[in-house]
């Protein structure tokens, strides 16, 4: 069993690689996002754009992160990973609070997201920030697999 408690900080040039890594473990379980396997490390490590980051750590390892997405239109992008094993434990719900006040300070006046229509543990999180449905993909992401999946698009107003 992992430590019981972790840090949420903003991301440093030296999370590159671990986050990169946490990505392609989220892109494994082929379950909770878009991206399947295989990741690019050393690409996915070189494209981050660490402002809008925060990583959650444990130990000095990275247990999960937020990433913000900001548009020139006042709202943000917002997209959640946290490790399978750190699942359930208030990782997400620190991250989530960190980005959303993070959103606020800087004048967004709205928060957005897509998640699979599946995915019942991240919804529950996304509307425990009161994140409301806003619409549904449906068929809208081919998995490898050939399946077809719904996504939910789901928004806060700040």
């Amino acid at each position: 069993m992992p430590a019981t408690s972790f840090l949420v900080r903003p991301a440093r040039d030296d999370d590159r690689l671990p986050l990169a890594k946490l990505f392609a473990a989220v892109a494994e379980e082929r379950d909770g996002i878009a991206t399947e396997p295989p990741v690019d490390l050393d690409a996915r490590a070189a494209g981050w754009e660490l402002d809008w980051i925060f990583v959650a750590t444990a130990e000095h390892e990275v247990i999960g992160m937020v990433h913000l997405s900001p548009s020139r239109h006042g709202y943000s992008d917002i997209a959640l990973a946290v490790a399978r094993e750190w699942r359930g434990r208030g990782v997400g719900t620190a991250l989530f609070d960190t980005a959303v006040a993070f959103a606020r300070e800087h004048g967004f006046h709205k928060l957005s997201l897509s998640v699979f229509a599946h995915n019942t543990a991240a919804i529950a999180l996304y509307r425990k920030f009161a994140f409301v449905e806003e619409g549904r993909r449906v068929k809208h992401f081919r998995r490898q697999s050939g399946e077809l999946w719904d996504s939910i698009e789901m928004g806060l107003l700040l």
